[in-house]
């Protein structure tokens, strides 16, 4: 259970209106669990109504992978989140968590606390499974093949999920979110397996099936509408259940309602996806992960929107183009992504079966295409499985129509609505050197749940190397120190004032305090480049410090400065942290740090004398790990640089490197 005091801390963060809101909300849950407000019964569908058909069998795909998959989901194994995979047996126990082993009652499901780890553990666990992708591989494997076996699967999964979760009790009946990835799920294998005239459906049984089916569709839809996460809640999740409503709505026009709430959706999906990203591409949750997994929810909705007749509009795309080169422009050359904010790895869809697959060029792939884009094509590299299943068969000529384009930089080098900058030469090239410095706010919106206290962080790649890294994140329910770690000042590559994190945290996913960051000057231009920001984060102590940083990259010298300036009244210590990718060998030599990687060497110096320490793989307290998915890590070297300032200081790291 949650203590009283996530409770008052969760209430800080709330408006007045919100507070009414959720006052109101409360009632007419308890009124719904009680028997009274009801959801009206879904009427018999019409299927005369023809729905969307977008998804189709695309040419050129190696039907091998797909196979493998969907045995493997026959066999009892799920994919979870990341590489991870989860034993759940096949039909799974739909309301048992596949970790923990407990069994989640069927309680009225709004009323079930699912972030309570005595009633079930850890509720991803439990979520995943229910999300139905492996629907899709199943249904993916039986369009490839023609093989009966993989479309008795779905029916089998089907008739047991439905069979094991009434609307409206248990966990899989929670969160709107859940539900629409379900319901988005839902779609493809509907598609993929014939629509209504499937042959699933031939006899009494599928018959049945069909109806039963189509019931819970209704039902998906109609919870979805009547939970929808607003305020302080309205971050991905509001995205991702508009999303859920566009597609179920298009996927299923069999009822009168269904026309409304579509339409309705749209324009909730329009407002939204101005609000929650910026007009230069940043998701305001400060996060690379939530990044993509918005794109994928909003490329969705607007295609099967267009296809249902209500056309998302121009700015509502050109949003989407933005977001994605974004992407491209702080990837380094190798395709590394900075670990920006939470991240918990989780798939919209999982339509690609390649070993090789990754989530970022494939976006980019799929955007170049969609809005014929070279630069995002340069980037891609590649067309990707996923693209080809999303966008048709008519994708693979339109990707490789489009123009070479030669890399002499990232589409943009500053993002100042976003707060992400990047110094660097030779972008794009075998000797590449690119920092990204962030100067962003913490998240989005009041309770920032997925941002990290990295204000003035910076992130290394030098030559498609990864030299200083952001650690990523780990945990979000369990394991509570590990997730402070990870989301705290000290797991990444800025300045920590007496030991304390520059935001303060108010629970797992809630800060109370958020700081301040901003970019001053940026000169991107010239054999000097120059940033200066400063971050307020601990303007709130009893002697308030103030912090700014300023960095100079010397491209003729190989060489960047970074100058941390404080000013305060009395003593305090400052530790500069610095983390390093594992493919680093780390050497500490008296006041000499000295870095080795493939094609390059670096050495960090201090201007001031400082205390230094390296830590690797330490628990207590947690310092020198990174997490490149969810609940794994691994030990890294970091090294932190501690001294006592009091008044003015300024503290000068200096970078200088190498590449072979």
């Amino acid at each position: 259970m949650n203590s009283p005091g996530w409770y008052w801390s969760r209430l800080r963060c709330m408006s007045v209106p919100e507070v009414a809101f959720r006052i109101g909300r409360t009632i007419h849950v308890q009124s719904q669990r009680c028997g009274l407000l009801r959801d009206r019964a879904p009427a018999d569908a019409d299927l005369a109504k023809r729905g969307v058909h977008l998804f189709s069998i695309p040419v050129g795909v190696d039907p091998e992978g797909y196979r493998e998959a969907a045995d493997r989901v026959l066999a009892g194994q799920v994919d979870f989140l990341g590489p991870a995979t989860l034993e759940v047996g096949f039909p799974p126990e739909w309301n048992r968590n596949a970790k923990s082993g407990r069994r989640v009652p069927l309680r009225f499901g709004k009323t079930l606390n699912y972030r309570d780890q005595q009633l079930g553990g850890d509720v991803k666990y439990l979520w995943v499974p229910n999300r139905h992708l492996q629907l899709v591989r199943l249904a993916q494997a039986y369009a490839l093949t023609d093989e009966r076996r993989y479309l008795q699967g779905i029916g089998t999964l089907l008739a047991s999920w439905l069979d094991s979760c009434p609307y409206p009790l248990g966990a899989n009946w929670t969160s709107s979110l859940e539900a629409a990835l379900r319901l988005i799920n839902w779609s493809i294998t509907w598609q993929l397996i014939g629509g209504p005239e499937s042959p699933l459906f031939q006899d009494s049984a599928g018959h049945r099936l069909r109806r039963l089916w189509l019931q819970s569709v209704y039902r998906h839809l109609q919870f979805i509408r009547g939970h929808l996460s607003r305020y302080s809640s309205a971050n991905n999740h509001l995205i991702g259940e508009l999303a859920g409503i566009i597609v179920g709505s298009a996927t299923w026009p069999h009822w009168h309602e269904t026309e409304l709430w579509l339409d309705r959706a749209r324009s909730l999906l329009e407002r939204e996806t101005q609000l929650q990203n910026t007009s230069d591409g940043v998701n305001r949750e400060q996060s690379t992960f939530y990044q993509t997994f918005v794109l994928d929810f909003l490329l969705l909705a607007g295609l099967y929107a267009g296809a249902a007749g209500s056309e998302m509009s121009a700015a509502y795309w050109e949003r989407c183009e933005r977001m994605l080169e974004y992407l491209a422009s702080i990837m380094d050359v190798e395709g590394h992504m900075p670990q920006i904010g939470d991240a918990d790895d989780g798939y919209v869809v999982r339509l690609s079966a390649e070993a090789a697959f990754c989530p970022f060029r494939s976006l980019l792939a799929t955007g170049a295409v969609l809005f014929q884009n070279s630069a995002l094509k340069a980037k891609a590299r590649r067309l990707d499985d996923k693209t080809l299943w999303l966008l048709g068969p008519d994708s693979r000529e339109q990707f490789a129509a489009l123009g070479h384009v030669e890399q002499g930089g990232p589409i943009r080098r500053s993002f100042p609505q976003g707060g992400y900058y990047l110094l660097g030469e030779n972008f794009d090239q075998p000797r590449e050197v690119k920092m990204l410095v962030d100067a962003g706010p913490l998240g989005y919106p009041s309770i920032a749940a997925h941002g990290h206290a990295d204000a003035l962080s910076i992130y290394l790649s030098l030559g498609g190397q990864e030299i200083l890294i952001d650690p990523g994140t780990f945990a979000y329910q369990s394991e509570e120190h590990w997730r402070r770690y990870f989301r705290g000042s000290s797991a990444h590559n800025t300045l920590v004032v007496d030991g304390r994190d520059q935001s303060v945290m108010g629970g797992k996913f809630m800060w109370l305090k958020a700081a301040k960051a901003a970019c001053e000057s940026f000169e991107p231009i010239g054999s000097v480049q120059r940033f200066q920001g400063w971050q307020d984060g601990y303007k709130r102590l009893a002697d308030p410090v103030r912090h700014q940083r300023r960095i100079a990259f010397r491209t003729e010298q190989n060489q960047f400065e970074i100058r941390d300036e404080l000013e305060c009244r009395s003593t305090h210590t400052v530790e500069r942290f610095w983390h390093f990718s594992e493919h680093c060998e780390v050497r500490l030599d008296k006041d000499i740090v000295s870095v080795t990687a493939s094609g390059v060497s670096l050495v960090l110096t201090t201007a001031e004398p400082c205390t230094l320490e390296m830590h690797r793989g330490s628990e207590d307290p947690p310092l020198g790990w990174r997490s490149h998915t969810f609940m794994s890590k691994i030990p890294i070297c970091t090294v932190v640089m501690r001294n006592t300032i009091g008044g003015r200081a300024a503290l000068t790291s200096i970078l200088t490197y190498k590449l072979v």
